[in-house]
């Protein structure tokens, strides 16, 4: 009876003033990797009484389960829906760590701590557990495709070199006095800030984990919620080389390790507890019955979208209340700070010793894998010191030293319950606690918390899309071009960089009787991570040309791909992109300007069908997002049968590669421009510009990203024109084609294309982490020579080309000329600067088949004022 009253306390806490009137607010500070389960946390954490708990600061992991650009975006609409625009959010930062372990300014958390350099390049030894493309990072970024579709944007957003950092924030946050710490994701940016500021580690209240995996005796749910025992410590799959790991640990053991032993008291939520927690069929159910908020809602259609699309049927028992339950259990425990033991409503806890594994035995091994032992005459953070640092670490999920058939051998991230000296006490949830109501069919009195207080009217979503625009409504736009003659018909492959956008709007705007755009491939092996396939949607519907059909290419490069397990694998050549500034960061939010697009209709989704492998059909199967495969197929089909296709790629070649790969594609291909490749010795003595390995002087990046697929591409029977990179830093200047914009025209897509430019000129004149922009000036040339206009005075000439994919880092993507072995390539050898230029501009400012709607700004006008027929020269509204 007095639990069951305590818990009907905790939940009346949650709304009623008079229960917390005279409390002083509990200040959070939330670092998160922005995952799905952590956005439900942060939803039922800005649903409490501010008097009780106050949410000081967000800060944002970026060596987890999204990327920071994606994420970063996604914290300020959740927080705008709640009325929390005055919450500060920090991500990245371009600080680095001296090879002597002296940590400087501002370190952006891209890397864990024992590989972090003075670059937001580098390995990804932890990262590459997780998936990169569906039910991975992908999705995560997307939010299942539900983020663009369900939130309103507001005004905040990420702007290069003005977003404040991780550590600013956190310096900020923790300064103004006592504050809680809650850590969904690596430990990366607060161990970093308190290796670097241990004169603030005073106001640190608590520290409250999610993540971790203690004993193997792994419990067990009540049968009523048809949980089953796991089999393994951790949660890493496969299992064959660590069985211990839980993510959130692993992305970072030294990082976690630095915060466990920090002296400040820690309470740890681990596997242990969280699967006795699973999203029951019973709680779904019920979920399902109670969706009154709009926060409510899109929490439940993002559990909906991954139950329906679980590889296995096992999603009911597998996908838990992982971090939703960590500040269930953590609020409750600061409700009742008044007892030690952690007394709360939701969990059963017990102090345990324990430490966190950052190393393998036997230890003081010098085997080239532990970074803090390694190329130092002195070990990295005095790592000597303490002999469990000095082992071998994890290289990878491929790593031979610890690959073994039945059970793997590496406990990289484990925390281990261990009763040394080197142990710290921690106070850990060994289990959820049941419903007091035993009529209940939730089995679980977090359950019952959880429903209450997201579906609560107090302090709801303020916005929400209909809500703010009366007359919203998704238009799809498609030219009609009458019955003129169709030009040449065109695929674009493009990997997303500035340049490709660029570049894309030229094409849009070439008249259709000499470029037919069929269709857009998606590189994600190159400069933006695969999510931003969103950005692209948003250009085309800008441009009213919703008819272009988008294929979204294989995540990794050839031969990087886990042969075990396909959703995930290696780094090996991606890692030259930097993660920051300059990089997947300004890549994957156009260098803050994505949100000034129009939301397209279109975007990623998570839906699929059985037709296409998945295990079942979800809710709207058609909507399903096309991969490059599909969409080359689609326009075979549709071409007349003396019809050839001409492709552009101005990205890695792994989706030609694949394309070549499928009956008779290389008959239907008219010819293939390429953007990319550095040819030495022919027009100039300089290097290439992968700037981020400095051992490679010959390689140009979209060679480097994918050798394999180059070499394949250029020992094909191709016909091949190449655009080399001497080439592309000819029209590389930023004043020259922005005074050219400056007399031409103004049309929408001119001002926007004016505003990239200017943006990542001044970016390059500002900050050295932008020194490389004008490798995306160069990028437009490829466009410009498939349209041939014949005033530029193109010429070529052939050489025999191959391109060098074996051998180690320095020569990988190298471009050689070969006499004997090389293809027979036709290089751009010369352009017309002057008209070049000049043609760039007249181009993007002629108004026919310019932009149907210039501008989010524009679009929110239309939803605000009821709907009129549209005439708008040759498009259709559908």
């Amino acid at each position: 009876m007095v639990a069951l009253i305590g818990g009907l306390g905790a939940l009346v806490s949650l709304v009623d003033p008079d229960h917390v009137r005279s409390r002083q607010p509990h200040q959070i500070l939330v670092d998160t990797d922005v995952d799905t389960d952590d956005v439900f946390a942060l939803f039922y954490l800005l649903k409490q009484h501010p008097k009780l708990f106050h949410l000081q600061a967000i800060t944002i992991n970026a060596n987890g389960w999204s990327e920071a650009g994606h994420a970063i975006n996604h914290v300020y609409d959740i927080l705008y829906t709640m009325d929390h625009d005055d919450v500060p959010v920090g991500v990245g930062g371009e600080g680095g760590i001296l090879p002597n372990g002296t940590i400087l300014p501002n370190v952006g958390g891209f890397q864990p701590i024992i590989d972090q350099g003075m670059s937001t390049a580098g390995e990804c030894r932890y990262r590459q557990a997780i998936p990169l493309g569906r039910r991975g990072r992908l999705d995560v970024n997307s939010n299942y495709g539900l983020r663009k579709a369900f939130l309103p944007q507001g005004s905040r957003r990420y702007t290069p070199l003005q977003q404040p950092t991780a550590q600013q924030v956190m310096i900020d946050a923790i300064s103004s006095g006592p504050i809680t710490v809650f850590l969904m994701g690596a430990h990366t940016n607060f161990a970093i800030f308190l290796m670097n500021n241990p004169h603030l580690k005073k106001n640190i209240k608590h520290i409250y984990v999610m993540g971790g995996s203690v004993r193997s005796n792994c419990p067990k749910s009540d049968s009523s919620e048809n949980s089953e025992a796991c089999s393994d410590i951790g949660n890493l799959y496969p299992q064959d080389s660590n069985p211990y790991a839980e993510f959130n640990i692993f992305s970072d053991p030294f990082a976690a390790c630095k915060v466990l032993h920090s002296g400040i008291p820690v309470t740890l939520i681990p596997l242990d507890a969280t699967k006795t927690i699973p999203l029951s069929k019973s709680f779904f159910m019920e979920f399902e019955r109670r969706q009154i908020t709009y926060e409510a809602k899109y929490c439940f259609q993002a559990l909906k979208i991954i139950r329906d699309s679980w590889l296995s049927d096992a999603f009911h028992e597998q996908y838990c209340m992982w971090d939703s339950f960590m500040v269930g259990v953590a609020l409750s425990i600061m409700r009742n700070s008044h007892n030690h033991y952690g007394e709360n409503e939701f969990a059963e806890m017990q102090y345990m010793n324990i430490t966190v594994v950052t190393s393998n035995q036997p230890y003081g091994t010098l085997d080239g894998s532990n970074p803090l032992m390694t190329g130092n005459s002195i070990p990295k953070f005095d790592a000597h010191k303490n002999k469990f640092h000095t082992g071998h670490v994890q290289m990878g999920m491929q790593d031979p030293f610890c690959l073994q058939k039945r059970k793997g051998r590496c406990q990289d991230g484990y925390t281990k319950e261990d009763n040394g000296k080197d142990a710290v006490r921690v106070l850990v949830a060994t289990k959820a606690k049941p419903n007091h109501d035993n009529r209940s069919s939730l089995g679980r009195e977090f359950y019952k918390s959880f429903l209450h207080v997201i579906n609560s009217p107090e302090r709801s979503g303020r916005f929400d899309i209909r809500r703010k625009y009366p007359f919203h409504r998704e238009v799809l736009y498609k030219p009609d071009f009458g019955q003129n003659v169709r030009g040449k018909p065109v695929i674009f492959d493009m990997d997303m960089s500035a340049g490709d956008f660029l570049a894309l709007l030229y094409l849009l705007k070439l008249p259709v009787e000499l470029i037919n755009l069929k269709g857009i491939l998606i590189s994600p092996t190159g400069w933006a991570t695969p999510a931003t396939i969103d950005v692209v949607y948003d250009v085309l519907h800008m441009m009213g040309r919703d008819d272009i059909p988008v294929g979204l290419g294989e995540a990794f490069a050839v031969g990087q791909g886990n042969p075990a397990f396909t959703a995930i694998g290696d780094c090996k050549y991606s890692k030259a992109i930097p993660h920051g500034s300059g990089g997947y960061l300004d890549s994957d939010t156009l260098y803050g300007l994505a949100r000034d697009l129009p939301r397209s209709p279109r975007r990623y989704t998570a839906v699929n069908s059985v037709k296409f492998g998945a295990p079942r059909d979800t809710d709207n199967p058609e909507l399903r997002q096309p991969s490059a495969q599909d969409v080359w197929n689609s326009i075979v089909e549709s071409l007349d049968p003396t019809s050839k296709i001409t492709i552009l790629t101005n990205g890695p070649l792994t989706n030609l590669a694949q394309i070549i790969q499928t009956p008779n594609a290389s008959s239907l291909i008219q010819g293939v421009y390429i953007v990319g490749g550095h040819i030495e010795h022919v027009y100039d003595n300089g290097k290439g510009n992968v700037f981020t390995v400095p051992s490679n002087e010959h390689a140009e990046f979209n060679m480097f990203l994918d050798p394999l697929a180059a070499k394949e591409v250029f020992a094909s029977s191709l016909d091949i024109t190449l655009v080399p990179l001497q080439m592309q830093r000819r029209v590389g200047s930023f004043s020259t084609i922005l005074n050219r914009m400056n007399v031409t025209t103004q049309t929408p897509e001119s001002v926007f294309a004016q505003r990239l430019l200017s943006r990542l000129w001044q970016l390059q004149q500002q900050h050295y982490r932008y020194h490389h922009m004008d490798i995306f000036l160069g990028e437009v040339l490829g466009a410009v020579t498939l349209a041939g206009n014949p005033d530029l005075n193109l010429t070529f000439t052939s050489k025999p080309v191959k391109v060098l994919a074996d051998g180690d880092i320095t020569t990988v993507g190298k471009m050689i000329i070969d006499e004997e072995q090389g293809k027979q390539v036709n290089v751009l050898k010369n352009v017309n600067l002057e008209r070049y230029y000049n043609h760039f501009g007249s181009v993007l400012g002629d108004h026919r088949q310019s932009a149907v709607l210039g501008s989010f700004h524009e679009q929110e006008k239309r939803w605000n004022s009821p709907p009129e027929k549209m005439n708008i020269g040759h498009i259709h509204q559908l």
